[in-house]
C-alpha cells in the first residue's frame, strides 16, 4: 500500500498549491519536484488529471504574479542590488538588455521559464522593465499549459 503524509492524504490539492507557492517565495520546493509529485499522484488515483491541472495552473501563475509584482514595486533598486551588479556591471550594459527587453519580452517568459535558474530573475525583470500586467499574464499562462502535458507524460 502507499503511504503519503496524511495532509496530502486528506488535502493532496492544497497541498500540490502551498509546495508550488512556498518555492515560489524561496524555499526549497522546486517547480519541477511539485509537477513530479503531481504525476505521481495522478498516476496512483489520489488525484484527478483536471483539478490537479487547475491547481498546478494556478498556483504557478500567482507564485509568478508576486515575483512580477515585487520587480514592478521595487525596481530599478533591485538591478542596482550588489548581486545583479555583477551581471550588469555598467549601465551601458543595463540599458542595452532594457532595450531588449522591452523588444522581446514576452519571448524572454516563454524561454526563460524552462532555463534552470533563470526563472526568478526573467519575472522580477518583467516587474522591473515595466512590462504591463495584462502582457505579462497573457505570455505567462500561455507558456503554463504545457505544464499539464509534462504531468501527463510523466505518468
Amino acid at each position: 500500500m502507499l503511504e503519503i503524509s496524511p495532509f496530502l492524504e486528506h488535502f493532496p490539492y492544497l497541498g500540490i498549491f502551498a509546495l508550488l507557492i512556498l518555492g515560489g517565495i524561496g524555499l526549497p520546493f522546486p517547480e519541477d519536484g511539485t509537477l513530479l509529485l503531481s504525476g505521481f499522484l495522478i498516476s496512483h488515483g489520489i488525484t484527478k488529471p483536471l483539478p490537479t491541472f487547475i491547481v498546478v495552473y494556478f498556483g504557478l501563475l500567482l507564485t509568478d504574479f508576486f515575483l512580477y509584482s515585487i520587480g514592478k514595486k521595487y525596481g530599478r533598486s533591485l538591478v542596482e542590488h550588489k548581486r545583479f551588479h555583477r551581471i550588469l556591471s555598467t549601465d551601458e550594459k543595463l540599458l542595452k538588455f532594457e532595450e531588449k527587453f522591452k523588444k522581446w519580452s514576452a519571448w524572454f517568459l516563454f524561454f526563460g521559464r524552462h532555463f534552470v535558474g533563470l526563472r526568478v530573475q526573467i519575472f522580477l525583470t518583467a516587474g522591473v522593465m515595466r512590462m504591463s500586467l495584462i502582457k505579462f499574464l497573457i505570455a505567462d499562462a500561455a507558456v503554463e499549459p504545457h505544464l499539464y502535458l509534462q504531468i501527463q507524460l510523466r505518468n
